[in-house]
């Protein structure tokens, strides 16, 4: 940071939207650059809830302007780091320009985020009734804040973000099930047995230690609600969606779940099947007919996360066309293991 500069860091519910729109539009530059992802629709949600002064969170000040921001929400006794972000700023030795946690040393830009994911570590890791903190810092390169979070307590997870152009990669889906399966369209009445299926897909599963809502039905509940009626990552698409449904129990034997992240992009939210059924070729005849669908929709790519620890799952997306464009961190802090 520049000599003489100062930066305040204040609590986030201080200000409205209007003063932190700037920050929000750079950021959604970014997304729209590194991950093809339109911002817009977080940004408005993360607006509604500063001009009501719910965000829980910090704001980076710097001469009267609203710099940077990091945020966070509560779930009973979890809290979820959402988001931190400062304006690329400019070297004052060399005079070049950064992007938010990249270029060859740690910019402006880095400094201003750390100073505000120290300040939001020390209010939640502070907070008695916080026994978990989550964050997955999606848009941030792997390695970028890594440091600041191991040295709080956090367990670092790596996570891949991968893509598949459907130009030449895709083909007419071959639909061969077992008889005693069907397969067809996402209802919003699936939400509850989906739910059952993740929380028993992910029984000890590497995701199930970076998100605690799969460890339970009630969890993977609220996470569906998330995706399907709240556009917690994009906009659902339920002709993308299926389901896989076993004949005489109709509890569901596997699922995959997408979305629209932009005009060109598609994300492939949920992808899971039931041990029982496993191996059967379940999870690609559902990614191929997610393919096939989205690009129905004028999609030309799509996108999934998959962490780094589950080489099974990351083989089957490379040998669907998929490839690692960026990487990124899960962190997760535990209140029993500082204690």
């Amino acid at each position: 940071m520049a000599a003489g500069v100062t930066i305040d860091i204040l609590d986030l519910r201080h200000f409205a939207a209007p003063v932190l729109r700037p920050v929000l539009e750079a950021e959604g530059e970014l997304w729209s650059q590194r991950l093809h992802w339109d911002y817009r629709a977080s940004a408005r949600l993360l607006m509604q809830y500063l001009d009501n002064h719910l965000l829980p969170g910090y704001a980076a000040l710097e001469a009267g302007q609203v710099t940077g921001y990091a945020f966070c929400v509560y779930e009973e006794t979890k809290a979820v780091i959402g988001d931190v972000f400062a304006l690329p700023g400019r070297n004052p030795e060399s005079g070049v320009d950064y992007d938010a946690g990249t270029g060859p040393s740690p910019g402006p830009a880095r400094e201003i985020e750390e100073a505000l994911l120290r300040h939001l570590f020390e209010t939640l890791l502070n907070s008695p009734q916080v026994d978990r903190i989550e964050s997955q810092l999606l848009l941030h390169p792997s390695g970028t804040h890594a440091e600041i979070f191991r040295k709080a307590g956090f367990e670092i997870f790596r996570r891949y973000f991968m893509v598949q152009p459907l130009e030449g990669h895709w083909s007419r889906p071959r639909i061969d099930l077992p008889r005693d399966l069907e397969i067809r369209p996402w209802r919003d009445e699936d939400l509850s047995a989906a739910a059952r299926l993740i929380s028993i897909a992910y029984n000890g599963h590497p995701d199930s230690l970076i998100n605690d809502q799969y460890r339970s039905v009630h969890g993977s509940l609220r996470f569906l609600h998330n995706i399907v009626r709240y556009a917690g990552c994009g906009v659902f698409s339920p002709n993308v969606s299926h389901v896989v449904v076993e004949r005489n129990s109709r509890e569901l034997a596997g699922l995959v779940l997408g979305s629209r992240v932009s005009p060109q992009s598609g994300h492939i939210t949920q992808l899971c099947v039931h041990p029982n059924f496993r191996r059967k070729g379940l999870a690609r005849m559902l990614m191929s007919i997610a393919a096939a669908q989205f690009m129905r929709q004028g999609v030309s790519e799509i996108s999934l996360t998959v962490t780094e620890a589950n080489t099974q799952a990351i083989q089957l997306y490379e040998a669907e066309g998929y490839t690692c464009v960026h990487t990124f961190d899960a962190a997760v802090w535990l209140r029993d293991n500082t204690s």
